[in-house]
């Protein structure tokens, strides 16, 4: 791997490769990430060198049975208001280490379910949902988010900062996410390894939901 000046360096051969045009990707059901922790002047700091984010405010609750039967497979069912807008979304593991990912606009969850499976959510999730899903945690907070392009594709870099919500109990948190959008998981990875190196970061092992349930 190249040194961190090299890959930092502006212009065609940086990793970030800003002055290219970012592309949209039309695949679905996929997610690869990148989380690191932060600070809030991290967060400023990645802030004035990329500029021009755009701001959601992000209130997301998470849901299970009552046997807990998602969490036993490892499987995210949350609802997210995202400035307002309901946004209803499953995950579930993949081999690879990446997550399978579907989401749907509904009011709520239980008009969300339906519309995650038609999309192509495991069929399994309507059975394991019969019984009913119900809130167990939570998080709010802002999200500063940009497309930009990598050495083969496109990333959204996700600024957050806010709380996580247990029973009665909050948690602030601040973190970075590099979520791949087109290209490969090598150049989405490039990307946010010259990221944390630049500014110092070091990788979140966990979800916001797993941080969520400690204080459940």
């Amino acid at each position: 791997m190249a040194s961190s000046t090299m890959i930092l360096a502006s212009g065609s051969g940086s990793v970030y490769n800003e002055g290219q045009k970012p592309k949209r990707s039309a695949a679905m059901g996929r997610e690869f990430e990148l989380k690191y922790r932060a600070e809030a002047g991290d967060l400023e700091k990645i802030r004035r060198k990329f500029g021009n984010f755009r701001e959601i405010s992000m209130e997301t609750t998470y849901y299970d049975t009552p046997e807990l039967a998602l969490r036993a497979r490892r499987w995210t069912l949350r609802r997210r208001l995202e400035s307002g807008v309901s946004v209803c979304t499953v995950k579930t593991p993949l081999p690879d280490g990446s997550r399978g990912e579907w989401e749907a606009e509904a009011p709520d969850i239980r008009e969300g379910l339906p519309k995650l499976i038609a999309l192509g959510a495991p069929g399994e999730l309507a059975e394991l949902v019969k019984a009913g899903v119900s809130p167990f945690c939570g998080a709010r907070f802002t999200r500063l988010a940009k497309l930009l392009p990598t050495e083969d594709g496109t990333v959204e870099l996700a600024l957050d900062q806010g709380v996580l919500l247990g029973v009665g109990r909050e948690q602030p948190f601040a973190e970075v996410e590099v979520e791949l959008k087109s290209g490969s998981d090598r150049g989405a990875e490039a990307f946010a390894q010259a990221l944390a190196a630049e500014f110092g970061l070091s990788v979140q092992p966990k979800s916001k939901l797993a941080r969520a349930m400690a204080l459940a």
